[in-house]
């Protein structure tokens, strides 16, 4: 993978991240750490989605919360940051139109390298809008796990099924923890711990928010401690 020093080339250049961050846990913050290092990034920008369409409405939390526990994820890092641009905006979070208007916001000669796992690559040519998608980024960054091997041939029949998308594609292996956001509300639900999986700030939001229907025993064991 190639570094880059910015001091070579003066001009803002910055990650996106994406998701509905519900809630964020360290496996976004590791990926989003390595790419920015790796790239040697401007800045990491978190963007949590408004309304995902692939998504019921009813099944993500309220941004407020979403957001917040973002905020409180990144706090100490001072390359990471939040943009509001979906959860501000009405309709469906496609992510071409997410993109559009950060490009509007940072203009042209900003840098946008988009970051996206591995398995979501192959899934990209069926997005609403792919060729907006890459029309708007500088750079597609794929992260892999380490010690993946590519299949030789997978690149072209990619580029096949949607053309241009080779250039634009940056690829990289990062640590990838066994998380998921998914299994993380079920636990709290089931009043199972989810300590050492996401910052301990969003774990203290969770508890006192009283997030994904908290199990009984996760609200009796935090009222202990506060005891």
């Amino acid at each position: 993978m190639q570094h880059y020093n910015r001091s070579q080339r003066d001009v803002q250049r910055f990650g996106l991240l994406g998701g509905t961050f519900d809630p964020i846990h360290y496996g976004h913050l590791v990926i989003a750490q390595e790419v920015r290092t790796a790239l040697d990034l401007t800045k990491m920008v978190f963007v949590p989605a408004g309304y995902p369409p692939h998504k019921p409405e009813k099944t993500i939390s309220e941004t407020r919360h979403r957001l917040a526990m973002v905020e409180l994820a990144i706090a100490s890092n001072p390359h990471f940051s939040i943009s509001t641009v979906d959860v501000e905006r009405p309709g469906p979070s496609y992510t071409v139109e997410t993109l559009r208007l950060l490009r509007e916001k940072w203009g042209e000669e900003t840098e946008i390298y988009f970051v996206i796992g591995w398995d979501s690559l192959e899934e990209l040519p069926t997005w609403y809008n792919p060729v907006g998608i890459l029309e708007q980024v500088t750079h597609l960054v794929a992260v892999q796990r380490p010690g993946y091997i590519e299949v030789r041939g997978y690149r072209d029949q990619l580029e096949e099924r949607l053309p241009g998308l080779k250039r634009r594609l940056l690829t990289m292996p990062a640590p990838q923890l066994e998380i998921s956001a998914t299994d993380l509300r079920q636990r709290v639900a089931e009043g199972r711990p989810i300590k050492y999986q996401t910052a301990e700030a969003v774990e203290q939001y969770i508890i006192e928010h009283r997030l994904y229907g908290q199990g009984e025993k996760a609200t009796q064991r935090h009222d202990t401690h506060a005891s």
